[in-house]
């Protein structure tokens, strides 16, 4: 009787373990990620889309046009601290931002 109470945690641990995923199964993209296109080339129609779609810049479609000066200024200021220091708009600046927002979570 003892030996079984002496199992007893042992074979509630490996009850309650999860299991491994099944091999062929990928995990999860992170979130961040999960949004953008993977083919969306910096400066894009998508990309700044997902820009706009992760910083909430434009209000239902009210706001400066995407890309424009006035929208990498919005782009700028949400950033706050973390902004680039590149000039904005610049290929430069768009890859620092595509860093960022891809590695921060969602505002």
């Amino acid at each position: 009787m003892r030996r079984y109470l002496a199992m007893l945690p042992l074979a509630l641990l490996a009850a309650c373990s999860p299991a491994s995923p099944p091999p062929d199964q990928k995990p999860p993209k992170p979130q961040a990620a999960q949004s953008v296109p993977d083919n969306a080339t910096l400066g894009s129609t998508e990309w700044y889309a997902w820009v706009d779609e992760r910083l909430h810049i434009t209000d239902d479609g009210h706001g400066p046009d995407r890309g424009s000066p006035e929208w990498n200024r919005a782009v700028q200021h949400k950033l706050g601290q973390e902004a680039p220091q590149s000039p904005p708009g610049s290929p430069q600046w768009q890859q620092a931002v595509d860093a960022l927002l891809r590695t921060r979570p969602a505002m």
